[in-house]
């Protein structure tokens, strides 16, 4: 299933003006279950220091980096990513909305950027599971945190990531996908040998999230597979599901759960 030539049509509508722009992050922020996990780690990471150095290490539409900047608009936000088009649209967008003297986006392959010693905080949402080389990039963190800098990973994890689920010949739902998902163990040796001092893992979208997730994403995403046509049909879609998809979604991060199909990573230098 291809997702990213759905992302890109959804761009092309929401980039036309700043405020639909912001509908969008906001659409995202309550559609999207990792987006209630990420708002919630930050919340709790926020240390009220002025001046700080972000990472938005694979930004896509730029809407995490959109919600950090609203923290404090002292901090100092690099977001990164391989598609040009993207940082393009990121850049007018937060140029318009006068907020670019903080925020920069670049292109930036995150198996060779590297800015020594220089971040407080990396943001890193549902991307590694894109890279190969995922040693790499966790290598390049180490190296662009500062000391006593956290790094905030959302990724799938192995226990049926990317809808896989216990069949040998089964595939990803997303093709654009390396790896299907992360042991939780496993990302945590990773990360230790990468050089972090300490790493901590979790499971997201467990019972509740994994039925927020189809309704939300994947069956509206399936829909616009077979058809553009389904654009026309999806809103009404949502005005059924929605407030389903929300209390799914608070459940889902008001639980711990004993497995999940995602993970929420952090790890400190």
């Amino acid at each position: 299933m291809k997702y990213d030539p759905i992302k890109k049509s959804l761009g092309t509508v929401f980039n036309k003006t700043p405020i639909l722009r912001k509908l969008f992050y906001s659409l995202l922020d309550l559609l999207l279950l990792r987006a209630w996990y990420i708002k919630k780690e930050l919340r709790q990471w926020n240390p009220k220091s002025n001046n700080l150095n972000l990472l938005d290490a694979g930004a896509g539409f730029g809407q995490y980096t959109f919600f950090m900047s609203k923290f404090n608009k002292s901090w100092n936000i690099d977001a990164v990513d391989v598609k040009q088009e993207q940082i393009d649209d990121c850049n007018n967008f937060f140029t318009q909305i006068n907020r670019a003297d903080k925020i920069r986006f670049q292109y930036g392959d995150l198996t060779k950027f590297v800015k020594e010693n220089n971040y407080d905080f990396i943001l890193s949402v549902d991307v590694m599971e894109h890279i190969e080389d995922d040693n790499g990039v966790f290598r390049n963190f180490h190296k662009s945190l500062k000391a006593g800098g956290m790094l905030l990973i959302s990724t799938p994890s192995d226990q049926g990531g990317s809808d896989v689920h216990d069949h040998d010949d089964e595939e990803s739902f997303i093709d654009e996908h390396v790896r299907d998902g992360y042991n939780i163990d496993d990302i945590i040796v990773k990360l230790k040998n990468a050089g972090f001092s300490k790493a901590e893992a979790k499971y997201s979208y467990g019972n509740s999230g994994q039925i927020s997730w189809r309704l939300s994403m994947k069956y509206p995403i399936m829909l616009l597979n077979v058809s553009k046509i389904f654009f026309i049909i999806i809103p009404f879609y949502y005005l059924i599901t929605f407030p389903f998809s929300l209390i799914l979604n608070y459940i889902d991060t008001n639980r711990t759960h004993k497995t999940g199909t995602g993970l929420i990573v952090k790890a400190w230098k």
